[in-house]
């Protein structure tokens, strides 16, 4: 056993994958747990990993972006994959769990290790004693870990509340209604892609989101919503008009098809440089999930729209992690200090845990003087690692895995074979990585 100890600052996900890649590789792990003396809001279990909105993990199928990213910390013995693998229960296409024994499981695991220990109590600071550090604190960190977050980041670097937009995949969108235009800007093209819509399309859209399901709210979730980033279901409540003098105002814009402007338009924003992804300007919502595919889906030029990300509005704490990081998940003015889990900017368990997996081997590396050489972003972790670097452009936020983030096939592929096709290119990439930089320890 390495002499060396890692601290990590909290035990879900995050930080039990990242404690198991560090013991595995002969380090010491303290892991600190506020629970059982305090819990956050969302909580009610004193185990490790609690999986508290939902038992299943998403879809087993490797052809699906998130089954991939599965198959991928399978291959890099994640500890959260076996503990899934171990507790499955019958769920369909999905792969869901026992939640109970889910935790036991990881438990029993890391407390058999040689160098494992838990340290029960809040953690209100950060440790700078020259140790090496991760914080995996999830979206809902205690107030004085925040605070002191906030303190070594910067007070704009921390952000407590978050208004997300749909996002969808560009192919999906019909070219021959959404025409490319900027507002005002006669020159072509321009930077957005615009859907128009008659004044039949906006009142049959709009009546549809009036009579929406809205996701009820959770205990320790607040209805409280900025005036900045309202819930396009609340400023549809303002008026019929509401919507064409805010986030679907046609003024500026003409459709090519009639040489006119249309009664309102919905305005799609480039979310990476490849293009492969759309974000739906202004869209934040409560929807449900069928919902927002719904209703969203009447507007013309999205009717067979696949959506990348839903919109939401909740409590989500996460650092700018673009400005802050390195591409080895450590801050870029502190030596040592690395940062895991959603509060990088990973949205779901799954990613949240892949990104403990990645800090822990990278931890590893430069406590042993190894280099960090990122997967490739042809990999699902790869991907994730050029979402959290900002490289694939557009403004940052918490996302789910998807294909829209990978780099696009080299070759044209059907619909029904594209996420074969890049299932297997991603694990090519990745065998062929973990042999190169000797990934895996040796036995």
């Amino acid at each position: 056993m390495n002499k060396e100890s890692v601290t990590i600052i909290g035990a879900g996900l995050a930080g039990c994958e990242a404690s198991w890649q560090l013991l595995r590789r002969g380090f010491s792990v303290d892991l600190k747990e506020m629970k059982p003396a305090c819990f956050s809001p969302a909580h009610t279990s004193p185990h490790l990993a609690e999986l508290v909105c939902s038992n299943s993990l998403r879809s087993a199928d490797i052809g699906s972006a998130v089954g991939l990213l599965k198959q991928e910390m399978r291959e890099l013995h994640s500890l959260i994959m076996m503990a899934a693998d171990a507790t499955a229960v019958p769920a369909g296409k999905a792969l869901a769990v026992d939640r109970k024994l889910f935790s036991r499981f990881i438990e029993d695991r890391l407390f058999s290790q040689p160098g494992f220990s838990i340290i029960r109590g809040e953690c209100r600071e950060i440790p700078r004693d020259g140790s090496v550090v991760i914080v995996a604190a999830g979206p809902l960190a205690s107030d004085a870990l925040a605070h002191a977050i906030s303190e070594m980041t910067g007070a704009d670097s921390l952000y407590f509340y978050d208004a997300i937009s749909p996002i969808v995949l560009a192919e999906s969108v019909d070219r021959n209604i959404a025409f490319q235009a900027s507002r005002y800007d006669e020159e072509q093209p321009g930077d957005y892609l615009n859907c128009p819509l008659s004044t039949t399309d906006y009142e049959r859209f709009l009546s549809s989101l009036l009579k929406g399901r809205e996701v009820p709210l959770r205990d320790f979730e607040d209805r409280r919503c900025f005036e900045g980033c309202l819930p396009i279901e609340v400023m549809a409540r303002r008026g019929p008009e509401t919507l064409r003098f805010g986030p679907m105002k046609p003024v500026g814009l003409n459709d090519p098809r009639t040489g006119r402007r249309p009664h309102a338009v919905l305005q799609l924003r480039r979310e990476n440089r490849e293009g492969t992804l759309f974000n739906m300007v202004g869209f934040q919502t409560k929807l449900a999930w069928p919902e927002q595919k719904r209703i969203f889906r009447m507007i013309p030029g999205l009717e067979k729209a696949e959506f990348m990300r839903f919109g939401s509005i909740h409590r989500n704490t996460f650092i700018d992690s673009p400005r802050l990081l390195t591409d080895n998940f450590m801050l870029a003015n502190g030596p040592g200090l690395f940062f895991a889990g959603q509060i990088t900017g990973v949205e779901g368990y799954v990613e949240s845990a892949a990104s403990g997996l990645l800090v822990g081997i990278s931890a590893g590396r430069y406590l042993s003087g190894v280099p960090w050489h990122s997967a490739p972003p042809e990999t699902s972790l790869g991907s994730l690692i050029r979402h959290i670097k900002g490289e694939a452009g557009g403004n940052f936020q918490p996302m789910n895995i998807n294909f829209g983030l990978f780099p696009p096939l080299e070759k044209k592929v059907p619909r029904n074979r594209r996420g074969a096709a890049y299932a297997d290119r991603a694990l090519q990439a990745l065998h062929e990585w973990m042999e190169k930089y000797s990934v895996i320890p040796e036995p």
